[in-house]
């Protein structure tokens, strides 16, 4: 006795293959939907391009019931007398279904997540901005120094890239905690990802802070509100990926009070 009836090859080019369709539709325009209403899109996406993921999300649920209506109509009127068009891949028919699918239900299954230390050290931390980033002389900061960002900060080094240039001046920054073996054990990173797109082609910026007690530790991932100054040290670069260990002068700073902090709704620069 046959627990699942054989589907005939009409049936699921008339019918069974146009749902799949439809439903892929409706689950990625939900998904882009649930990202958007929970906040997660934040984790995804610059913020220039949200607008444009929620439209999205509104014709693939459109399009989904267009889809819908279809075989309604087929399955009604037409008795399933004249299939549906399908679109032509590369795949055997229902492949690319099956797979775009799959990617939707996983979405739903595993929530995004905030790109943490591991991820900046794979990637190479930096201490400025690269080439492809809109040209330094463009950046003017017109706020005072404790007033600045850590991305703020590194636009404007990335500027003028003298130390001694920042001695004294005052801070307020936040970010999460690098740990990292070539610093002294009073140091670590304070970093933020910087999103150009999305978070694909997020990278990471930090600074060196400076504890005073050498006895506090902070872990990986911890967000942090340094407040302090800036000074220059002898550093081992943060930056270097081999094994050499390349000493320069930079600029650090000088924590003279550490707040831990829930992590942003936003956690990333732009």
């Amino acid at each position: 006795m046959r627990l699942i009836p054989k589907v005939s090859p009409s049936t699921w080019h008339y019918f069974l293959l146009p749902s799949l369709d439809a439903l892929t539709f409706l689950a990625w325009g939900t998904l882009l939907f649930k990202y958007w209403l929970n906040g997660e899109i934040r984790l995804l996406i610059h913020p220039n391009y949200i607008g444009l993921v929620v439209v999205t999300g509104g014709v693939l649920l459109l399009l989904g019931i267009i889809k819908l209506l279809q075989l309604y109509f087929l399955q009604t009127v037409k008795r399933g007398r004249e299939p549906l068009f399908q679109h032509v891949t590369l795949f055997p028919v229902g492949w690319s279904t099956f797979f775009l699918l799959g990617t939707a239900i996983l979405g739903f299954l595993m929530p995004p997540k905030i790109l943490g230390s591991e991820i900046a050290l794979q990637r190479g931390i930096r201490e400025t901005l690269p080439m492809t980033q809109t040209a330094p002389q463009q950046f003017r900061v017109k706020v005072q120094p404790e007033e600045r960002s850590l991305i703020d900060w590194i636009k404007t080094i990335n500027t003028y890239p003298e130390p001694d240039a920042y001695q004294g001046q005052k801070v307020k920054v936040q970010g999460f905690v690098i740990q990292k073996e070539q610093l002294p054990s009073n140091y670590f990173l304070l970093a933020q990802f910087i999103i150009t797109c999305c978070a694909i082609d997020a990278y990471p910026v930090a600074l060196p802070v400076q504890l005073a007690n050498t006895k506090e530790q902070y872990p990986a991932d911890t967000w942090l509100k340094v407040e302090g100054e800036m000074i220059t040290e002898q550093l081992i670069s943060t930056i270097t990926q081999d094994s050499d260990k390349q000493v320069k002068r930079q600029v650090v700073i000088r924590a003279e009070q550490v707040t831990e902090i829930p992590t942003p709704r936003n956690p990333y620069g732009s």
